[in-house]
């Protein structure tokens, strides 16, 4: 966090952090370096979140806000962010060049569906002059950029561009290193020959970052995973128990159609039709019950929604071989009792 006093204007920020990127760059072990305005996996927005204006017939989405965000050149490939399309920041995309911006995927995709967004203009100003047009010159895949684990609509402004000065005075500094390498004492050195006024606010690794973020969200889901295993088991018990009592009941039955000329396997398969209709309209209405309940489980959730398909086909396909199997094995059984002794029962 650069200081309002020593660093009141723009230009002394974006000086600083180019003479911090090159520090960075030059420690031994270290491929890249980079910075940005809002802290990867951080606790909240660094930056800032609002609309903008398209340029063009465009409308924009009412209601609609990205996040804003400042980076240096090769932010995206220090961090493995995919360039989908366009380029990245470059260092001649600096205050005499034309401005540009890159935005995430959803945003492309929002504002101009089946075009491509490289070449088009936005502006961050409610009014703009065409000195305010911005052109997009990427579009980047998105990003589970906080806490929330939610991928945001975001656009990203090279930081030598940046005129907000607020902006600017908060960056945080990415390095991609060698494993085997500790680079945090290095730059901690780094820093303090630049301005020894200044702490580090936080060091870490993104692994460190990441874990601290999916700690909870981590523990909650293998509880839920245990929990779900154990209803599913007894759930199937107490189908293969109650089907099976059932099969068990119309014992006799079973052997007034065999003395009758039925065979086993008709018998067998008559059972089969009577369990399945009972399972499947039991799998309807569980089915229904987990439409309606499973919305509590949304905040636990990360890119799957609360009624995944494939995990409801799931759970449905083996409660329904449960109970084929607790209405095969009982019938397998009566059926093969010899008919008299069956009869004399």
């Amino acid at each position: 966090d650069l200081t309002r006093v020593r660093y009141r204007d723009s230009a002394p920020k974006r000086v600083f952090h180019s003479a911090m990127l090159e520090k960075l760059a030059r420690i031994p072990g270290v491929h890249r370096a980079a910075a940005s305005s809002y802290a990867p996996m951080g606790g909240g927005l660094d930056g800032v979140m609002g609309n903008f204006i398209v340029d063009g017939p465009t409308p924009l989405p009412k209601g609609y806000s990205v996040d804003k965000v400042l980076l240096s050149p090769g932010y995206f490939a220090t961090l493995g962010i995919r360039v989908l399309h366009g380029r990245d920041f470059a260092g001649s995309d600096d205050g005499s060049a034309p401005a540009v911006v890159i935005v995430s995927e959803t945003v492309a995709r929002r504002i101009w569906p089946g075009s491509d967004a490289v070449g088009k203009r936005i502006s961050m100003s409610d009014h703009p002059g065409p000195s305010d047009l911005l052109t997009v010159v990427g579009v980047v895949n998105d990003v589970v950029q906080d806490r929330s684990l939610g991928k945001h609509s975001t656009v990203y402004m090279p930081y030598l561009q940046g005129s907000m000065p607020w902006l600017l005075g908060s960056m945080t500094y990415v390095v991609r290193a060698d494993a085997e390498v500790d680079v945090a004492p290095a730059m901690r050195v780094a820093l303090r020959d630049l301005d020894a006024t200044l702490p580090a606010r936080q060091l870490q690794t993104m692994d460190d970052a990441m874990l601290e973020v999916v700690a909870e969200p981590l523990f909650q889901t293998r509880l839920l995973t245990v929990f779900s295993v154990l209803a599913l088991l007894l759930a199937a018990i107490g189908t293969y128990g109650v089907l099976a009592y059932d099969v068990a009941e119309r014992t006799r039955e079973i052997a007034l159609r065999l003395a009758l000329g039925a065979t086993p396997a008709a018998v067998t398969l008559m059972v089969l039709r009577r369990t399945a209709r009972f399972a499947l309209w039991g799998a309807v209405i569980g089915i229904a019950a987990s439409l309606a309940l499973t919305r509590a489980l949304t905040t636990s959730l990360f890119e799957v929604t609360p009624n995944d398909p494939a995990t409801l086909a799931i759970v449905v396909a083996a409660i329904l071989l449960v109970a084929l199997a607790a209405g095969y094995l009982p019938a397998r059984r009566a059926s093969h009792v010899g008919v008299l002794t069956a009869l004399q029962e």
